[in-house]
This record gives structure tokens, C-alpha cells and sequence, in this order.
């Protein structure tokens, strides 16, 4: 999958489309899903231009890597999640249902969100 830099996520970067911002920084930025999964449902985003988990661990700058990181174990504590729990979730290509071509985490928490999938039949 090649990176489109008129994804949607690109395009909130650029200032085009607005969001609801929970944490900003020269390497990340962190919001609100317009559609909630869960109480918490936040969006996690490097600022470079990464398809995958696989292109940014690869091609990204160990600055970049490490501000994502603690970003997001960060944005989990300012948001009340981090005691009870939390899940982060980042889907890549077409069986995973990945939506926009432009890496990022799902952090989902402020309830019991119940297993991750389904267990496979034995």
C-alpha cells in the first residue's frame, strides 16, 4: 500500500479538515474518532508520512519513534485510562481492514472492552 498524502489523516494535519485534539507535539498528533468504538477512543498519529507499523519502525527517526511511544503511554494517563486499563490497536492492509493509509494507533478505554477477537475453533 503506497502512502496517499490526501488521506484523511494527512489532510488534518495540513489544517484542512478539523479535529478535537488531545495532544499535539512536533512529532505526534493524538484525537478524537468521529465515531467512537468506545468511552475513549482516540486516534494516535506520527506527523511523518508512514503507511504501516512496518514503515514507520523502519524509516522512522529514533526522535520520531520515541515521541510516538511515550505520546501515546502519555495521552493514556491525561486521559484517566492507564488504572483500569486500556487497548491499543493498530490495524495494516486489507485483512485487518485498514481504512487510512497512514500509520496510526487506536486507543480505546474507559470501559470493559471484552476480548480483542475471537477465539479460533479448535
Amino acid at each position: 500500500m503506497a502512502y496517499d498524502p490526501n488521506n484523511i489523516f494527512a489532510r488534518i494535519l495540513r489544517g484542512e479538515i478539523p479535529n478535537q485534539t488531545v495532544y499535539e507535539d512536533e512529532h505526534v498528533l493524538a484525537f478524537h474518532d468521529i465515531n467512537p468504538q468506545a468511552k475513549v477512543h482516540v486516534l494516535v498519529i506520527p506527523k511523518g508520512a508512514y503507511v504501516s507499523f512496518a514503515d514507520f519502525s523502519q524509516n522512522a527517526s529514533p526522535e520520531e519513534i520515541t515521541a510516538f511511544v511515550r505520546a501515546s503511554g502519555r495521552i493514556a494517563q491525561d486521559l484517566g485510562v492507564e488504572a483500569d486499563g486500556y487497548r491499543i490497536l493498530s490495524n495494516h492492509g486489507v485483512d485487518a481492514a485498514q481504512e487510512v493509509p497512514h500509520f496510526h494507533l487506536h486507543l480505546f478505554g474507559g470501559q470493559r472492552l471484552g476480548r480483542m477477537i475471537k477465539p479460533l475453533d479448535s
